[in-house]
């Protein structure tokens, strides 16, 4: 069989591994749905650039991003170090485009936004 012949099957096998990823058991509920949708940083500065780059995606969960305020999807993540978190943002992962779309960004303010996105609703159940 040739590469051209091979490539359809590997398309599908690609697009059923990446649907199973994303239907996971760990759905967010719709407390935390709401949370993601209204939060922003408090800090002027750090919201003005999570509303430019981050909350499209956080904020609504495409492309696989973890919801702003889901603890659950985010601990994953977290568990692999700030360091690599930060490595990732900048390389780009999954759905996230390289710096996720802030090029302007330094890594103390990837760490901030991390930090923010992944810290728990008060509505999040432990």
């Amino acid at each position: 069989m040739t590469l051209h012949q091979r490539l359809p099957r590997a398309v599908v096998a690609t697009i059923a591994i990446g649907l199973t990823a994303c239907n996971g058991d760990h759905s967010p509920s719709p407390e935390i749905q709401a949370h993601a949708a209204h939060s922003i940083p408090a800090r002027p500065a750090l919201a003005a650039i999570y509303q430019r780059s981050c909350q499209t995606c956080h904020a609504r969960g495409t492309s696989d991003a973890p919801l702003t305020g889901h603890g659950e999807a985010w601990q994953p993540r977290l568990d692999k170090g700030m360091d690599t978190l930060v490595d990732n943002v900048v390389s780009g992962m999954g759905g996230m485009p390289p710096y996720g779309l802030c090029m302007d960004c330094n890594a103390e303010q990837f760490r901030q936004l991390i930090r923010f996105m992944a810290t728990p609703a008060e509505t999040e159940e432990h």
